[in-house]
């Protein structure tokens, strides 16, 4: 048995463990295995071993793997955007990623819908909305306030579909320390919810430190990368 397929197999446990400790069904929460910065062939051997939705934060690294022979051909695999989104490059992803999980402004998200809009009248592109619960200093991602205030411009833009939220919180130095950004996201996430009537189903928050604690507190989607592939490649 590879290393990979080991650590997938542990990952998948852990994940199941905390549905049980949380009352939930573990097929309501999908593990994206993170694999920026690692090359095609790591990717395959996840798939491999079981993993079907890779997380990539950089078009240009994203294509390459999407064209790998090894991946082209790799029965299920799905890609989900996981980093931060230029305007300019919005067009490379359209209909060819599961989801854009980093909406992290208005404007974005007008330039997704606008490149959106000229593909079929039924197409939709999945989307998460990125929060900055803490209004941290250089993060990236709606304040909440501000969330609230433009979410009835964002819901109407067409050729979106806004499934959810996501945030990446400040370090923390145990995963309990993080349950109270996780249980804030998930509080924000209903309060939106009630006030639009849309599902919001996703919440994708909770890394390889911290991806339990955030399954019990309502995680739909962890991003899982260390855990997986190992460190990164320098």
């Amino acid at each position: 048995m590879s290393l990979t397929v080991e650590r997938w197999e542990s990952l998948q446990n852990r994940l199941k463990a905390a549905c049980d400790r949380a009352g939930r069904d573990h097929e309501d929460v999908t593990m994206i295995a993170v694999s920026k910065m690692h090359p095609a062939s790591a990717v395959h051997e996840a798939w491999r071993a079981g993993a079907r939705l890779f997380g990539e934060s950089y078009v240009q690294e994203w294509i390459s793997k999407s064209e790998h022979p090894q991946l082209v051909g790799a029965e299920g695999v799905r890609w989900s955007f996981i980093g931060h989104l230029q305007r300019n490059k919005v067009r490379h992803l359209i209909g060819r990623v599961s989801c854009i999980e980093t909406v992290d402004s208005l404007r974005l998200a007008q330039e997704i819908s606008r490149r959106a809009s000229t593909r079929a009248s039924s197409f939709r592109q999945s989307v998460l909305l990125q929060v900055n619960l803490t209004s941290e200093i250089g993060k990236r991602g709606f304040g909440p306030e501000e969330l609230k205030a433009s979410f009835n411009d964002l819901i109407s833009l067409p050729g979106l579909s806004i499934d959810g939220l996501m945030h990446i919180p400040p370090p923390r130095l145990t995963a309990e320390e993080s349950r109270p950004d996780h249980r804030a996201l998930e509080t924000l996430r209903n309060e939106l919810k009630a006030a639009s009537g849309l599902a919001l189903r996703e919440l994708s928050m909770g890394m390889s430190a911290d991806f339990e604690v955030a399954i019990e507190e309502g995680s739909t989607r962890v991003r899982v990368g260390t855990a997986l592939f190992g460190p990164r490649p320098t």
